[in-house]
């Protein structure tokens, strides 16, 4: 169990893009009455307009910290070999994003390089849960995004630190959304309160930070807002 605040609750440091899903699983995770602690990454992401909206969802979210952690897997960094960090076009228009090969957006290792962030930071904190918005059913294709690699990796968490080791608590990874269609958690998250205005999902905005409206992100975010039936806040280009 996760040491407690002031006010009595669990402690939880929870992954947040700016994205909806993210936006979605920090309203989760208050609403299971933890305290939570965001965390982001400029990881040299070229969309980098997503880690402003980050610092509003946390806002308007109350999470009781945001820290903004920076690592370089762009191309100028050494890594790059991914649509998101590297001089790569970004595929557009791919009406069917769940199945083929993994596409071009795949950042080598992103997940578990956020996660052992994730995991040192609650070791410090003294958090034993974490939560992350990933999803295996409208989803790009993306091996870490996928039941197996959070079972892995939460195996992983309690064999790899002192907290665990010494007995002090088992670590649990949260992916509420893994089992969820875009617009279920679409409507998880209007029940919840979450403001969809303020996030953003896209891997190719304008300069002024307007979604693209074609790539991977953006149509399953349309899709899901549709078959949700409910109205799409987002600006597009």
């Amino acid at each position: 169990m996760s040491e407690k605040n002031e006010h009595n609750s669990p402690l939880a440091v929870v992954l947040l893009s700016g994205g909806l899903d993210s936006a979605t699983t920090l309203a989760i995770s208050h609403s299971e009455g933890f305290t939570c602690h965001a965390i982001s990454f400029d990881y040299g992401q070229r969309h980098k307009f997503e880690l402003r909206q980050a610092a509003l969802v946390a806002q308007s979210q109350a999470a009781a910290s945001h820290r903004i952690i920076r690592i370089d897997l762009s191309a100028a960094g050494g890594f790059g070999a991914s649509a998101l960090t590297d001089n790569i076009a970004v595929p557009k228009d791919r009406h069917d994003t769940s199945h083929g090969s993994i596409p071009v957006t795949y950042v080598p290792a992103r997940n578990t390089i956020f996660l052992s962030f994730a995991l040192g930071y609650a070791e410090v904190i003294g958090a034993f849960d974490i939560f992350l918005g990933v999803n295996a059913v409208d989803y790009s294709g993306y091996p870490d995004c996928r039941p197996a690699f959070i079972t892995a990796f939460e195996k992983l968490a309690n064999l790899a630190t002192a907290a665990a080791v010494e007995g002090r608590g088992q670590y649990r990874i949260h992916a509420p959304l893994i089992n969820l269609t875009k617009a279920q958690i679409i409507r998880k998250g209007l029940e919840l309160g979450v403001d969809y205005s303020i996030t953003h999902s896209c891997y190719s905005p304008s300069a002024d930070g307007r979604a693209c409206g074609h790539c991977d992100a953006c149509v399953l975010r349309r899709e899901g807002f549709a078959t949700a039936g409910v109205n799409d806040p987002t600006k597009y280009a």
